[in-house]
């Protein structure tokens, strides 16, 4: 399978730069082809301009200011997000990622706006490493609106067909190096395993 990895964190010492190591070499070891892309280190620009809200629905012209990064999209068969939560939410530069690619033409078919169409089906399988500062009771209290878009809003766009999984650590503000290693040697296993 052709995976693309969307990593997103600034620190390249971070707990997540680990994670974001043992997904890609346990995909590759698999024998996976994996599109690695680290969205700090491509300086990815997550604004959306005024120009790109202007013609968001002009398809195919709303395809130009990101198209490389549609054409990496549109060659996987998989997808696997690595991310922080932050504020209960996604970390700004992968929501700008969201915006600015999963646009009419690209994710979704608009062109009967009363009967969208979903256009991600070449997406077989979805997965997402992410982890949360805080306990899950209070993520489910907040709603938990990144595990809502990967399982929920990006298994729609592949016509609900892609199998998603989605592998959390919570509260990372107590977290023992033991938890952290447990979870670490998890995601490493799921990786190896992913079909």
């Amino acid at each position: 399978m052709h995976v693309l990895v969307v990593y997103c964190h600034p620190v390249e010492t971070s707990y997540h730069a680990a994670l974001h190591r043992e997904i890609v070499a346990n995909l590759r070891g698999a024998g996976h082809t994996v599109d690695d892309c680290d969205l700090y280190a491509e300086g990815f620009d997550p604004v959306m301009s005024r120009a790109e809200r202007l013609g968001y629905h002009e398809v195919p012209s709303n395809r130009v200011p990101v198209a490389a990064y549609i054409e990496r999209l549109q060659r996987a068969d998989a997808l696997v997000f690595c991310f922080p939560t932050w504020c209960f939410g996604l970390p700004a530069m992968l929501k700008g990622w969201f915006d600015r690619l999963l646009m009419p033409g690209v994710a979704f078919d608009l062109s009967d706006p009363a009967h969208v169409r979903p256009m991600l089906t070449h997406v077989k399988r979805i997965s997402a490493v992410v982890t949360y500062g805080r306990p899950r009771w209070m993520a489910w209290y907040m709603g938990d609106p990144p595990r809502r878009i990967v399982t929920r809003y990006l298994k729609r766009l592949t016509g609900n067909a892609a199998r998603v999984d989605y592998h959390a650590c919570y509260h990372m503000n107590v977290a023992t190096p033991a938890r952290l290693a447990r979870f670490l040697r998890t995601v490493g296993q799921a990786m190896a395993r992913f079909a």
